[in-house]
């Protein structure tokens, strides 16, 4: 059992059982799997689409960065890099200060791609939340906003 603070209402900690705990994280990486079959044919390889999400979100990067902030290895991106710079879809500029450093950008073309691979999970999500009545969607939504403050916690 796993103790939670704020479990129960009066202040008190209470144990959450494990039974719980393998439920919800079993959900979880459910609807996450079933969430990556939902994207169209010829979708980015995972790596790439973590790239170009995280430049889309937070604007250009040094490699190095982008590594530190995915936790992968800077040497691991080197190749993905690579192919996104020549498939356009990112682009590299040399710092004028250090021309050693260089800082990684989404293109157009990159932000197209996002959004086309976004599109194709929203449409299946959309078509499934369609399935749920008004109470079991408002969960769902409640329950998203829980799951994102656990996840930046």
């Amino acid at each position: 059992m796993k103790k939670v603070k704020g479990f129960p209402s009066d202040g008190t900690a209470s144990a959450v059982p494990d039974s719980a705990v393998a439920e919800l994280r079993g959900a979880v990486m459910a609807l996450a799997r079933r969430m990556r079959t939902e994207r169209g044919d010829g979708a980015l390889p995972a790596t790439k689409l973590l790239v170009l999400s995280r430049l889309g979100r937070h604007g250009p990067a040094t490699p190095g960065r982008l590594a530190a902030a995915e936790r992968l290895q800077p040497q691991s991106l080197t190749r993905t890099l690579a192919d996104l710079a020549e498939q356009g879809l990112i682009v590299r500029t040399r710092s004028t200060g250090d021309r050693r450093q260089q800082t990684i950008a989404i293109t157009d073309a990159g932000l197209a791609v996002l959004h086309a691979d976004v599109a194709d999970r929203d449409a299946w999500l959309a078509g499934a939340l369609e399935q749920l009545n008004e109470t079991e969607a408002g969960v769902l939504l409640l329950a998203a906003g829980l799951m994102r403050r656990l996840a930046e916690g």
